[in-house]
């Protein structure tokens, strides 16, 4: 049997056991339902479990999914340029490009991909959720500074930075990845930090109000983007002291 055989067999198995034990708690519960001295309770418990075995059933679903999509999943190309200070421009999957390349395989697999946004305390909300059409969905949710830079204004500021949140919310719940036409994240030799990175630490400087260009001249680098992956703990641990110290 061939490896692709093996995997419609284990396939088409859990599917069966899926529908053998919902087709039994129904069974049960429909006899149960006929019955008219049927105790109110016991009906209410039945009902319980039918409702876990579907979720059980859906989160199976939906991993068995994920894991068969990933393979898919492509790298995405790096169009986007952001200037961070006074070195390289550090390069960035546009949503549009993650958006076009994702919308098919997505479908393929029975998933789909959408978004909450909103605004506290002045910052955007953007919650990313990916769910599978057998009813099983996971979540992830990013709290965003207002991106004004390059003289943007309220509105331009409020749109990037939602564009910003779905890229990062659909980079992590379906573990992408993009590529740049630099040296693959190297400079001189040292591997600095990825942009998921880079997007992590600009957001915990925004919270902390860590003002970049003494935080780059104390890490002796023109940008954020070229600190050194190898720094990154500590870049965290110094930005931390920062916030509590606000």
């Amino acid at each position: 049997m061939s490896k692709t055989e093996h995997k419609a067999t284990a396939v088409a198995m859990r599917e069966e056991s899926h529908v053998s034990d919902s087709t039994a708690i129904i069974q049960v519960i429909e006899r149960a339902a006929s019955n008219p001295n049927v105790d109110i309770d016991k009906m209410e418990r039945l009902l319980q479990m039918q409702e876990r075995i579907l979720d059980r059933n859906a989160k199976a679903a939906y991993t068995a999914a994920l894991a068969d999509m990933q393979p898919e999943l492509p790298v995405i190309p790096e169009r986007g340029k952001i200037n961070i200070g006074s070195g390289k421009p550090q390069g960035y999957a546009l949503w549009e490009d993650i958006n076009e390349a994702i919308k098919p395989i997505l479908q393929k697999h029975g998933f789909a991909l959408s978004f909450r946004t909103g605004q506290q305390d002045g910052k955007i909300i953007v919650t990313g959720v990916l769910s599978h059409r057998e009813g099983h969905s996971e979540e992830t949710t990013m709290h965003l500074p207002l991106d004004t830079s390059g003289s943007k204004n309220a509105v331009q500021a409020v749109g990037s930075s939602t564009s910003y949140g779905k890229r990062y919310t659909a980079a992590a719940l379906l573990n992408l990845t993009s590529r740049g036409e630099d040296d693959d994240g190297k400079t001189g030799g040292v591997k600095v930090i990825t942009e998921d990175q880079l997007g992590e630490l600009i957001a915990a400087m925004e919270d902390a109000g860590a003002d970049k260009e003494k935080f780059c001249a104390y890490f002796k680098i023109p940008t954020l983007a070229e600190l050194p992956a190898s720094k990154l703990k500590q870049a965290h641990e110094a930005i931390a002291t920062k916030r509590a110290k606000k």
